[in-house]
């Protein structure tokens, strides 16, 4: 029988959740969905120093915003957990004692004071990277150096100490990564790396390593930055014999700036003007905040399509997506390897398109909610009709209501400039004829008749309508740009077109 795929996101809460993150948790997200798995979600806590209250509560939020749910999490149920790793930490120091008892761990004694100066000592000897490792030990306190005698009377008194993973002097780890290939590297360039800190909590690569193998996770798909810590974790799975259970790693590549000069940070989003991060971010020790694409009028269905093209591709021309088309479509396999431009105008681009196909109905709420803050009641069939008319002249959901106060409030005052340009004698007969015309006019008013009573009132007066274009728009919006004018004719209605361009006739009279 084939083995369920098992796939996790585990964020750190010491900060708020970075839109590459997102990334990696919708990749997981999708591959689970497209194998029929089961997507997890796991906090990893134990650097306590580094934890921020809220953060958390943040990763939630912006992932159920998103749509991105697990199947097991700390806040659903689940029969693996519990999901916060600080609530397994019993379950940690146990494979840390028997990497120990193995010979491919030691416990390590040495104060900060005695790792400054040893580092001091390499870089005086030009040793380009200073670290703890198969040489370096031998000089050290640890429980490879001291007698077995004094390192039982250390432990017994409660001599600070940490475990150390012993790497192999003279070993090849080979590793196949299911984006990258093969990956060979050699133990020499590895260090001792710490397992267990002195406060009894595990570091990362043995918490990851304990928590995938009891969770059954079968693949392990993360951020390039973790590729060069995958060898440890390779021999880690090897030393506690869970070789012939070990995940299958897809390391994703980077989201680059928008010049491709480098990881994409939270610096390059506040130096070019556009978020990092999915939702707002306060944070709760130092007040610092940072904005977020819901606020900021995203979509989470357009985010959500425009991060699933950032690294991946459906192999065809094909850009707009459902999540469901996603997961159909998803693959490992069309990841590349290189890192991905982050640009944000192709981010404005997809929520341009989402804009466009959602239901005006649903636009109509941003619409009302907005007018309402700014004093105006306005009906669900009038604000229904605006976003029908500016949803494809606009980026944001919050652009709609500013498009749309030209059905609500009548021009009190005119573009100078296109008044200086368009307003003649031609425009002045042309629409004085117009509202004598609308004035008989019993038909039903909408684009059409509109139009042809527009150009009706042209031809008699001898005038191509193109001429007195801009001059009519201006009379009734008070700018010479806009939406399609004839459909604002129709949503104004009859008797507002004339009231307004009336105003406009006597505001406007004296410039020829």
């Amino acid at each position: 029988m084939t083995q369920e795929v098992r796939v996790r996101f585990a964020p750190s809460p010491t900060g708020p959740l970075h839109i590459g993150g997102v990334r990696t948790a919708l990749y997981n997200y999708l591959f689970a969905h497209k194998m029929g798995g089961k997507f997890i979600i796991r906090i990893e806590d134990t650097d306590q120093s580094r934890f921020v209250p809220g953060a958390e509560d943040y990763i939630r939020e912006s992932l159920d915003w998103l749509g991105i749910q697990a199947d097991e999490s700390p806040w659903t149920s689940g029969e693996v957990g519990p999901y916060r790793q600080s609530e397994r930490k019993a379950d940690y120091m146990q494979y840390a004692v028997e990497l120990v008892e193995k010979g491919h761990a030691y416990y390590a004694f040495d104060t900060p004071e005695e790792l400054e100066a040893m580092r001091e000592r390499l870089t005086a000897a030009r040793v380009v990277q200073p670290q703890y490792n198969n040489i370096t030990r031998t000089q050290m306190k640890n429980s490879l150096t001291l007698p077995a005698g004094e390192v039982q009377r250390r432990l017994e008194s409660g001599d600070p100490y940490v475990i150390r993973v012993k790497i192999p002097r003279q070993e090849e780890v080979r590793l196949k990564d299911l984006i990258r290939g093969w990956v060979v590297v050699h133990t020499s360039t590895l260090d001792d790396k710490v397992l267990m800190k002195s406060d009894g909590m595990p570091t990362y690569h043995l918490a990851n390593i304990v928590d995938d193998h009891l969770m059954g996770i079968t693949h392990v798909i993360r951020g390039e930055e973790w590729l060069p810590s995958a060898p440890l974790h390779v021999l880690l799975y090897k030393y506690l014999g869970w070789k012939d259970s070990m995940p299958e790693f897809a390391h994703l590549p980077l989201l680059l700036k928008p010049d491709g000069n480098g990881k994409l940070s939270k610096r390059d989003g506040d130096k070019l003007g556009f978020p990092v991060f999915p939702i707002d971010w306060e944070n709760q020790k130092d007040g610092a905040s940072a904005p977020g694409f819901r606020e900021q009028g995203y979509l989470p269905d357009a985010l959500l399509n425009f991060l699933a093209f950032l690294g991946w591709n459906p192999g065809d021309d094909r850009e707009l997506f459902t999540k469901d088309e996603l997961i159909e479509a998803f693959s490992l396999e069309r990841i590349g390897k290189s890192g991905t431009k982050f640009d944000i105008e192709k981010a404005k681009w997809y929520n341009e398109q989402y804009l466009k196909n959602m239901d005006n109905e649903v636009l109509a709420e941003f619409i009302i909610a907005d007018a309402a803050k700014d004093g105006f009641e306005l009906s669900k069939e009038l604000a229904t009709a605006a976003a029908a008319l500016n949803k494809e002249r606009v980026t944001f959901p919050q652009e709609l209501w500013p498009a749309s106060k030209l059905l609500v409030i009548a021009p009190q005052s005119f573009d100078e400039k296109i008044a200086s340009k368009r307003w003649n004698q031609d425009a002045i007969k042309v629409l004085n004829q117009y509202i004598s015309r609308l004035g008989d006019f019993e038909a039903g008013f909408n684009p059409e008749s509109a139009k042809e009573e527009l150009a009706a009132a042209a031809e008699a007066e001898e005038i191509k309508m193109g001429k007195v274009m801009q001059a009519v728009r201006l009379a009734v919006t008070g700018s010479g740009a806009g939406p399609d004018l004839m459909r604002v004719f129709s949503i104004l209605g009859k008797d507002e077109v004339i009231k307004r361009i009336e105003f406009a006739l006597s505001e406007l009279t004296s410039i020829d």
